[in-house]
């Protein structure tokens, strides 16, 4: 097994590629950390439950406000500069990546905040398309930031809902509140409990290295976009079933109305429905195993979850599945997909003496399976966004 490759020093990263394009010094370097999503898959936009936990790998981004109007955004990932006017900002005119920190700066202007046009640098250590919520880093990042500069006073609470605003309406993605959640309100140590109705949360302790367990990530490199059809065709089906149901959120329903709702359904749109309930019950269990038996006993309800995504809900994919199946046979307690499916991450709740073994067996099993070796590398819950310089 090879020794993983030292972190990166984002924030640095981010000065440097401030200073050589733009000269000078930046107001202040934001960060904002990727998640990991621990149990309680999409239930976040049919106002459930969720366990996501914010990640030692993170978005960081150097920013100065200017005089003028002009957005110049640059990326330490390539591509040169994009340079946009803020009273003029729509998604055709941000290319690529650019698209998140201008729909930030949209979303922000929308809340009537006296914005200023700016200048950024990102470096990033979130792998993009791994399901460990890269694009919501940048934007958790992108949004301190400008609430920072244009004295906008949105408290954690507000940004989430800004950053949701800005990947619905502006980005053409149909996501809930769980990731930018975690990347702002996260804490080391915890896993972040979230109700995703009413947006309360309660910090859960999850430290798995003191129960002698890591948390290990399975990123398949297999891509996947939260702005693809898949993600759309499964939150529409939930929003049917509801109406059906005649529920304001599947929330509303219990494994108690299944037998009814299958009656009522036809069998995909039950099967999208009988996930999210189940894995809504799956979290409150979660949360009650933590708090009474702790990290080492969640790995059945893990298990489950992955079952109910891949069966149910149909958002696995060969190269996951095989991840959690060989991540399990080598000693894992429990595996699952993270994220929101058709790519990404599995994660692993291991056993100390056994990370070695287990990495080992997912690698062999990648290639006889023929399939691209994956990255496998170990997260810990850490601190949620934040001005660092």
């Amino acid at each position: 097994m090879s020794a993983p490759p030292p972190p990166r020093d984002a924030a640095a990263a981010a000065l440097r590629a401030f200073s050589e394009a733009f000269g000078g010094t930046p107001d202040g370097v934001w960060r904002a950390p990727g998640r990991v999503n621990l149990i309680g898959e999409h239930t976040d936009y049919n106002e459930g439950f969720a366990l996501p936990f914010a990640i030692d790998l993170a978005a960081h981004v150097a920013v100065r406000a200017r005089a003028d109007r002009c957005v110049r955004l640059l990326s330490t990932h390539g591509g040169g500069v994009v340079e946009l006017d803020l009273d003029s900002l729509s998604p055709d005119g941000a290319p690529g990546w650019a698209v998140y920190p201008a729909g930030v700066a949209w979303a922000v202007a929308e809340r009537g905040a006296d914005l200023p046009g700016f200048d950024l640098a990102l470096d990033s250590t979130v792998p993009v398309g791994s399901g460990l919520s890269s694009s919501h880093a940048i934007e958790c990042a992108v949004a301190t930031a400008l609430s920072e500069l244009a004295a906008a006073d949105l408290g954690p609470e507000d940004l989430v809902l800004v950053t949701q605003r800005a990947e619905n309406a502006f980005v053409g993605a149909p996501t809930g509140i769980l990731d930018q959640s975690a990347s702002l309100r996260g804490t080391a140590g915890h896993a972040v409990f979230l109700d995703c109705r009413d947006q309360r949360i309660e910090l859960i302790p999850f430290d798995a290295d003191a129960a002698g367990l890591a948390v290990l990530v399975v990123d398949t490199k297999v891509a996947h976009s939260h702005a693809g059809g898949g993600y759309a065709e499964r939150r529409a089906a939930c929003e049917l079933g509801a109406e059906v149901l005649g529920v304001a959120a599947l929330r509303d329903v219990s494994s108690d109305d299944l037998a009814e709702a299958r009656a009522l359904l036809d069998p995909v749109t039950f099967r999208r429905v009988r996930h999210v309930v189940t894995e809504d019950e799956r979290v409150l269990a979660t949360v009650d195993v933590l708090r009474s038996e702790g990290p080492a006993a969640i790995g059945p309800l893990l298990d489950a979850s992955h079952a109910s995504m891949r069966d149910d809900f149909e958002i696995s994919c060969p190269e996951l599945d095989l991840a959690v199946e060989a991540a399990r046979s080598a000693g894992a307690l429990g595996a699952r997909m993270t994220g929101g499916g058709f790519g990404g991450s599995a994660i692993a709740l291991i056993p100390r003496a056994a990370e070695a073994a287990v990495r080992d067996a997912v690698s062999a099993a990648f290639g006889r399976a023929g399939f691209g070796a994956p990255d496998l590398f170990t997260v810990v819950p850490a601190g949620g966004a934040r001005r660092v310089l």
